[in-house]
């Protein structure tokens, strides 16, 4: 029978991890690898018998989770963030895949939640993310954040949804956008990339308009609106940051 290792990454996720390993009853191993939390994530994480490893050394989400998969034993890997959790119908379809499985790769769309309402348009859906694989036919980018996938292996398409907590209060809205949109901005740097206050609005008000109207977000009511809004902040914020990095270093234009 086929061997299915979870992989996790973490840091102070004490309020989704329960949840999302209790999702994955069938797997043969969970690797939880966080990276210095200092609530009870690794605590309930051992817990649920997972395999808990600390590595502090923090160099972005693509590296973090090539350290997991680097940690796992079986023939097939499921990745999942602490936020996410598999679906009953998807649980059950994944497990008939590893019976009998046609293709290294598969993913399925992820429906995320926002501020307590799943979002079925703005974008957000279907979202399809390529998770499982065979160990030995994927790894991941190495990218700062927004890491993916990276195989030579056709990659088949489950139909059933994973779930994602990915925001649970607007206080963690704001928190995300200060984060990534940091983490973007040193990534668009590191590729070469500069910006100015004038780019920053451009992107700002296209990520807004694509959102809204294009990506129809005015179909998913007034929450549509608020998550508009807010993707069109951290785009604004990201490519500020680049601004104001390449300023600091002497990259680019010094003027707006």
């Amino acid at each position: 029978m086929t061997r299915l290792s979870v992989i996790v990454i973490t840091k102070n996720e004490a309020a989704n991890i329960e949840a999302c390993l209790r999702s994955v009853p069938f797997a043969d191993q969970i690797v939880v690898l966080d990276s210095g939390s200092s609530d009870d994530t690794v605590r309930i994480a051992r817990s649920l018998g997972a395999e808990v490893s600390i590595s502090p050394d923090w160099q972005g989400f693509g590296v973090q989770k090539n350290r997991a998969l680097a940690l796992a034993t079986s023939d097939w890997v499921l990745s999942l963030d602490a936020d996410e959790r598999l679906s009953p119908e998807l649980q059950t379809e994944i497990r008939a895949v590893l019976d009998a499985p046609r293709f290294d790769a598969y993913s399925f769309p992820r429906l995320s939640s926002f501020c307590g309402q799943y979002m079925h348009h703005s974008g957000w859906y279907p979202d399809r993310v390529a998770r499982l694989f065979r160990r030995q036919a994927a790894r991941f980018s190495d990218d700062l954040v927004h890491e993916r996938i990276v195989t030579s292996s056709v990659v088949g398409k489950l139909r059933s949804e994973l779930l994602h907590e990915s925001y649970r209060n607007f206080e963690a809205v704001l928190d995300k956008a200060n984060r990534y949109s940091s983490a973007g901005a040193q990534s668009l740097q590191n590729r070469g990339k500069t910006a100015s206050l004038q780019t920053a609005l451009g992107h700002g008000l296209w990520a807004f308009f694509r959102t809204y109207f294009l990506r129809l977000g005015f179909l998913d009511g007034r929450m549509g609106l608020v998550l508009a809004i807010s993707i069109a902040e951290g785009t604004y914020y990201r490519y500020l940051k680049l601004w104001l990095l390449s300023r600091d270093s002497g990259e680019g234009p010094s003027v707006p």
